[in-house]
């Protein structure tokens, strides 16, 4: 029986609790500290690896609201921070020191789980070291974001490291005992691009915070906010491919036909930088060249603890994205009891069925778009439903202790 769990995030600023934003240190710092306190709550203790480079840290960090989860971190190199691109010359010794502490420690684990290639190196050799089952999960693959990001070869390689990644990432795939991806989209681009096929691969999306994203109690008041009384939601990174224009564009014929319906936009960065400002001002001529000024507000960062009340106050969710691995804003919105309508290009139409717990469109498909959100809108009853339905749908499957049982379902399978 699993009792005792090591996971290794190697890269970036990890602590219990996670400065997002700083260089390399995202999503996947949330997604290892929530695995790892859901995994607590099914009776099992986890330490998670970091590589340790700033002397002011304390080496062994318990997680506050979480005493069976502690980081530590690991030495390897010179004091300084290194960007994920430029750590795989300190690995071995990183994999080395952490073999001397757990020893030293008299630590033991049951398995080993790395989070991308980085620390999907380090676990094969401490794994190996100390004779245990090894386990990986990619997050995102080096060939799709080669090919994602297109740019000069040459350049691209100095910068990124593909060809060495790539590599390693097929290593890694041949070597541990199994893997999980996140979508059935990584499975097809695993398959795809690296020609890689194995009866060891499972998919376990990520997971969603159902005690910060819920439907409010009988009787149970939301908090107020600025936010006009009706309205449909979106928010993300302002990106080109999360796909606001197309949002702009189906809204314009939705606010024709519900006459008292705005639109909100949320995201991007507290301090947007030139490319994200560029992007904003294309939205905002799309918006004036509708004439739809008073109908959409495009408000920018929103700050944690209003995301859980926008998305319950909101009459919408809309996903326009043309390129989404997963699509947590959805889950999110899902988890709240708001009806979605989502992109059928992201990660989450393994997740919603048409008519059911939610709806999946064709962004680029304006009328389609605009129709979806236009029914959710005049038909109270059935938004409510399919509401309802999406919130049960994300607890039962995708809290993240669902999420927590499904892997260890996965570590007893390929142990």
């Amino acid at each position: 029986m699993i009792k005792s769990i090591a996971m290794l995030s190697t890269h970036g600023y990890f602590d219990p609790i996670p400065q997002l934003g700083r260089t390399d240190t995202g999503g996947q710092v949330t997604y290892v500290l929530e695995l790892a306190k859901a995994l607590t709550t099914l009776g099992n203790k986890v330490d998670i690896y970091t590589r340790w480079f700033d002397q002011s840290k304390e080496q062994i960090d318990p997680v506050l609201d979480c005493p069976d989860v502690r980081v530590i971190r690991i030495s390897a190199g010179s004091w300084e921070f290194l960007p994920k691109e430029f750590i795989y010359d300190v690995l071995p010794e990183l994999a080395d020191n952490m073999v001397k502490f757990i020893q030293e420690n008299n630590l033991d684990y049951d398995l080993y789980h790395g989070h991308y290639v980085d620390a999907g190196i380090v676990t094969l050799d401490v794994a190996k070291a100390l004779g245990k089952p090894a386990f990986f999960t990619a997050h995102s693959l080096g060939a799709w974001k080669r090919d994602q990001m297109g740019g000069d070869p040459e350049q691209m390689e100095r910068q990124f490291k593909f060809k060495h990644r790539v590599a390693e990432e097929i290593r890694i795939f041949k070597e541990v005992n199994a893997q999980t991806l996140t979508t059935q989209l990584q499975l097809e681009k695993l398959n795809e691009l690296y020609d890689y096929y194995a009866d060891n691969i499972v998919i376990i999306e990520p997971g969603t915070d159902i005690h910060t994203y819920h439907p409010l109690s009988p009787g149970e008041k939301d908090v107020e906010i600025t936010l006009p009384e009706k309205y449909v939601f979106c928010i993300s990174r302002i990106d080109s491919n999360k796909g606001h224009d197309m949002l702009l564009n189906a809204f314009d014929i939705v606010r024709k036909e519900v006459e008292d319906v705005d639109l909100v936009i949320g995201g991007g960065s507290p301090n947007p930088k030139e490319r994200e400002l560029s992007l904003k001002a294309g939205m905002k001529k799309i918006v004036d060249e509708c004439g739809m000024q008073d109908r959409v507000h495009i408000i920018g960062y929103v700050p944690d603890e209003l995301m859980s009340p926008y998305y319950r106050q909101s009459r919408v969710f809309a996903l326009p994205s043309l390129f989404e691995p997963f699509g947590m804003t959805t889950t999110e919105a899902m988890a709240c009891g708001t009806p979605v309508v989502a992109s059928k290009f992201g990660g989450i139409k393994t997740v919603i069925n048409t008519g059911e717990n939610g709806v999946l469109i064709d962004p680029t498909n304006t009328e389609e778009f605009a129709t979806a959100i236009i029914d959710f809108l005049k038909d109270r009853e059935k938004a409510e439903r399919i509401g309802k339905a999406g919130a049960h749908t994300v607890k039962d499957y995708l809290s993240w202790e669902a999420i927590a049982r499904r892997h260890l379902e996965f570590y007893d399978k390929f142990m």
